[in-house]
């Protein structure tokens, strides 16, 4: 198989982080290399721009603004590490991508699906995931996990309704898509984790069949 960028989405507390390190021990069992990366960030300017996202500051973050951060974060992320990743023959596993701004900046902020797409086009072209595991959570559940993490950043302090929205929007986008699988994040994390080895394994026999001879796959890659 041609390597494949596999995003995990989902709310704050989704426990995205170790269902990204199950997936990683997946495809090094397999005799894979893997790149792992994070949105927004993983180049020294988008982390710069993570920096800028996710801090209170003494005026006004429009929405707008935050959009745009985001995907400015993305579009260097995208050209200077996941597709040269991939490029190098590297597995790329994603904390997050353009499903993200979907729900956030489209379910919770409002902004219209227009303008993400608009946005969408100039910065990442063509270029998309191959497989996005959605951990869905309830946002009052992920919310509280996020809270026995830490401080909540600006965008964790949305409010309940922000995060309400975000998810109707998240489960609206999975259903429609045949690419993204959801994953019920309520579970004990041993049956999270099964889940998504279930859902991988799926996956691998799936793409295995319907590309035998390693022919360019959907993110563009050869």
């Amino acid at each position: 198989m041609n390597p494949s960028f596999i995003v995990v989405e989902g709310l704050e507390g989704a426990g995205k982080s170790s269902v990204i390190a199950l997936i990683k021990a997946f495809l090094e069992g397999k005799g894979l290399g893997v790149e792992c990366v994070r949105e927004p960030g993983g180049t020294p300017m988008a982390e710069a721009i993570r920096d800028c996202v996710k801090q209170t500051w003494d005026e006004e973050v429009t929405q707008e603004t935050e959009l745009l951060l985001m995907y400015a974060a993305r579009s260097q992320l995208v050209r200077n590490v996941i597709q040269p990743a991939l490029k190098s023959n590297k597995w790329v596993i994603g904390d997050r991508h353009d499903m993200s701004s979907l729900a956030y900046q489209g379910g919770g902020r409002g902004i219209d699906l227009e303008v993400l797409t608009t946005l969408r086009k100039m910065t990442l072209g063509s270029f998309e995931p191959d497989l996005v595991l959605y951990l869905d959570v309830e946002p009052s559940e992920g919310l509280a996990r996020a809270r026995g993490r830490g401080e909540l950043d600006r965008i964790e302090l949305s409010g309940l309704n922000f995060f309400e929205q975000a998810r109707k929007t998240y489960k609206m986008i999975v259903e429609a898509s045949d690419k993204a699988i959801q994953i019920d994040s309520m579970q004990t994390m041993e049956a999270v984790h099964a889940d998504v080895v279930s859902a991988l394994e799926s996956w691998f026999n799936t793409q295995k069949s319907s590309n035998p001879t390693g022919k360019a796959n959907s993110a563009g890659k050869t």
